[in-house]
């Protein structure tokens, strides 16, 4: 699927004037991420099985 197709979302936390966040993008397989000065653009983004997003995740709390 290509980054323009994926439904991108950051945090509510984040700045209004963007370009200093993350975007992540879910499907059923894979968990995208991006930075979001790429944005819309199809800059470059990582992608993690979601095993390993969880994992990510549950470090950071």
């Amino acid at each position: 699927m290509s980054a323009e197709a994926l439904k991108w979302f950051k945090s509510s936390y984040s700045g209004s004037e963007g370009g200093q966040c993350l975007e992540v993008a879910l499907t059923p397989s894979a968990i995208h991420i991006r930075d979001s000065k790429h944005a819309p653009h199809s800059g470059p983004a990582l992608q993690l099985a979601p095993a390993a997003w969880a994992g990510f995740t549950a470090a950071l709390k």
